[in-house]
């Protein structure tokens, strides 16, 4: 990765600089900007020193505060804007502050803002002269009671909306801060879509000195246009000759220059965008016109010292690796406005994002309003990155008392909120309310947690042929209620894509292995779901449901690559598993076993179905086949016909490898255990 620096060396003036890259490659304006990031005098109460690290909230270790609960702070330093920059606008830039900010240079005060997820900016010319210096002051308001406020899974005060799994609050400037040198008039917000395949619209609004007159000069890959400036905006489409589009599997960015003005004062901005058009046709999913199955996981993106904010760069984005190499296409960033760093390597390396704001927790007219307020700056940020093909909206009823069915007032919100999303961007699907309950969504997503192997293929059966629609969920220790696809009886029963969004079960890291080759393979087992999210990517505090620990390592899986389990193309076996160790008895009798291949490719894959049996706990590894199936076809989102296969009885317990090859080339692989079965020692595991 490619990041830029500042335009000072504060590092060799002595300034230890945290994440010290330019913040906004997808909006380059890294020619001239310069980082605040560093140590900053810092005002709390009795208890806090008198410095903090920016940007880590106030919360963390690597902030050099450590404080929680802490519910005012005033923040102060230095700043001096390069001499370079004379004759042109500076604006001051926060990635993101939680949760009111009042910004203040020199005693004046040039701004507030409230939201702790979004970015703002304020232009500050008259106030900083280029070469001079002044204090900037950002005083920050970060209430515990943050029930009527946006905050995700941010622990609150007080503790009665869903504190089980929340985490440590997230509190004062937690992503960075910094100067960039602009145009006298310049682009202070520009949309970018490209799903119409050939070319790009654009949409934008012009900032600094009136513009009128003027024109956009846009650029890209050897096509030129002029937009007109008026009343402060414009607008236009500029087509492309050659149009190239971005796909996971080609993730071909164009970048696109932007230009108002001329000469040294003039403006200059590089955006990136992709042609790429996400859809839904009746109940599937399609991308650039191609069926598309959702094979995503979920992350929350913490780290143990820096919590919300990643400790730097390399970190941020190596998550998205993680996830590739796991097996996944998708991520669905949880409750956060992750980075735009983050998101311009996911656009870059071609993975897939479902983007979802942070929830309220309790529902009020303040809450609703407050909630919503955030997603005209969601869009405007983010909404130019091809990677996100999914908007998600509330989760879980979070903010709406978990009472869609039995509330108007609060199914309205929920509906609300699409309109107002749809309004925004209507070159997505948009899910009003992920889990359940639906009203009115692009999406029947749900989540659904079940430590029990047979009701889970059982009820997954159910749903997926229409004979159930609703299923249990742990709300609490004791309190276990049935939740419904639907919210309304009028919600339509077919023809909208319906997907799995959160699945996972296990108490220890074996077990959870096993959940994840049983039931992936269960949802996978049914051609009408369009896709899934496993919970989730990393632990996460108290949270230890990650395949990776909260340090992102490994953890012992029993053998298990789980990308075997959530890749393209997996196996499915004709088998309701007894516990993690022993899915079946150890057969005394030769055993006849089906399986089936699920294919997620766009052509026809035939193969073979081997089956050998290993040591106990064994890898397969070049392993010869003690049987092999008569050849199997598979069609693209359609389970194949089973493979029968008759392996001898082994000796005592043992692991039966299964594996598909195609070609000579193995495209799949599972394993069965065979062990003497006890009765497990069922726990209720946390649901994140």
């Amino acid at each position: 990765m490619t990041i830029a620096e500042p335009a000072v060396d504060l590092t060799a003036a002595g300034l230890d600089v945290p994440r010290p890259e330019y913040p906004r490659p997808d909006r380059d304006r890294s020619a001239d900007w310069l980082s605040l990031n560093g140590r900053w005098s810092f005002e709390g109460d009795e208890r806090t020193p008198d410095e903090i690290v920016v940007p880590f909230a106030w919360e963390t270790e690597a902030s050099g505060v450590q404080r929680t609960w802490l519910e005012h702070a005033v923040y102060r330093r230095t700043i001096v804007a390069p001499a370079g920059w004379a004759g042109r606008r500076i604006v001051l830039c926060f990635g993101a502050v939680h949760h009111h900010a009042t910004v203040s240079i020199d005693g004046v005060e040039v701004g507030r803002h409230s939201g702790g997820h979004s970015s703002f900016e304020f232009d500050v010319t008259g106030l900083l002269a280029p070469g001079g210096s002044a204090e900037l002051q950002v005083e920050v308001d970060a209430p515990a009671d943050k029930r009527a406020l946006p905050h995700g899974k941010q622990r609150s005060i007080p503790r009665d909306d869903y504190d089980g799994v929340a985490f440590t609050p997230t509190s004062g400037i937690w992503q960075s801060v910094w100067l960039e040198a602009r145009g006298r008039s310049y682009v202070a917000d520009i949309s970018v879509r490209g799903d119409s395949l050939t070319g790009f619209d654009l949409e934008g609004a012009i900032a600094g000195d009136p513009a009128d007159g003027l024109h956009v000069v846009a650029e890209v890959a050897g096509s030129r246009i002029e937009l007109p400036v008026s009343g402060g905006r414009f607008r236009g489409r500029i087509e492309l000759t050659a149009p190239r589009l971005w796909s996971p599997d080609d993730p071909h960015l164009y970048a696109i220059a932007l230009t108002l003005g001329d000469g040294e004062r003039a403006d200059r901005l590089t955006v990136t965008g992709g042609l790429r058009r996400m859809e839904t046709r009746g109940e599937a999913l399609y991308l650039n016109g191609e069926r598309f199955y959702l094979r995503g996981v979920l992350d929350q993106g913490y780290w143990p010292r820096t919590g919300f904010t990643a400790p730097d760069a390399d970190a941020l984005v190596r998550d998205i690796e993680l996830a590739r190499e796991l097996g996944f296409n998708l991520v669905r960033k949880h409750l956060k406005f992750e980075e735009p760093l983050w998101l311009d390597y996911a656009d870059r390396t071609g993975m897939l994002v479902w983007a979802e704001p942070p929830c309220p927790s309790r529902f009020s007219t303040e809450a609703a309003e407050a909630f919503e307020a955030q997603l005209p700056g969601l869009v405007s940020r983010d909404g130019n990155h091809p990677s996100i093909i999914v908007w998600g909206l509330y989760n879980e009823e979070w903010g709406l008392d978990w009472d869609i069915p039995g509330s108007p007032e609060r199914a309205a919100a929920a509906v609300h909120a699409y309109e107002t999303m749809r309004a925004l961007d209507d070159t997505r699907p948009i899910v009003e309310n992920s889990g359940w309950a639906h009203v009115r969504t692009d999406l029947v997503d749900w989540h659904y947690y079940d430590e029990n192997p047979a009701n889970w293929a059982r009820n997954l059966a159910e749903l997926a042929a229409g004979e159930r629609e609703t299923f249990e969920v742990k709300l609490g220790p004791d309190f276990i209620v049935d939740k419904s696809f639907y919210g309304s009886p009028d919600f339509p029963r077919t023809g909208v894509p319906i997907l799995n969004s959160e699945f996972g079960a296990g108490f220890t890291s074996l077990e959870r292995a096993w959940h994840v080759r049983w039931q992936t393979q269960e949802i996978r087992r049914h051609d009408r779901f369009a896709g899934y999210v496993y919970t989730e990517l990393t632990d996460v505090e108290h949270e230890m449901a990650g395949l990776l620990d909260a340090d992102r390592r490994s953890k012992d899986l029993g053998g298990l690559n789980p990308a075997d389990s959530f890749g393209s193309t997996v196996l499915v076996v004709d088998v309701v598993p007894a516990h993690a160790g022993a899915d079946i008895p150890v057969p005394v009798e030769p055993l006849t076993v089906s399986v089936h291949v699920s294919h997620l490719g766009v052509t026809d894959v035939e193969g073979v179905v081997h089956a050998a049996w290993g040591a106990a706990g064994s890898t397969l590894s070049g392993r010869a086949g003690a049987a092999a199936s008569a050849p199997v076809s598979a069609a693209p989102y359609r389970l194949s016909d089973a493979a029968v296969l008759t392996v001898p009885a082994p000796d005592g317990s043992a692991r039966l490898h299964l594996w598909l090859t195609v070609d000579g080339r193995t495209m799949a692989r599972t394993f069965v255990d065979a062990a003497p079965i006890e009765q497990p020692n069922r726990r209720g595991a946390r649901r994140p």
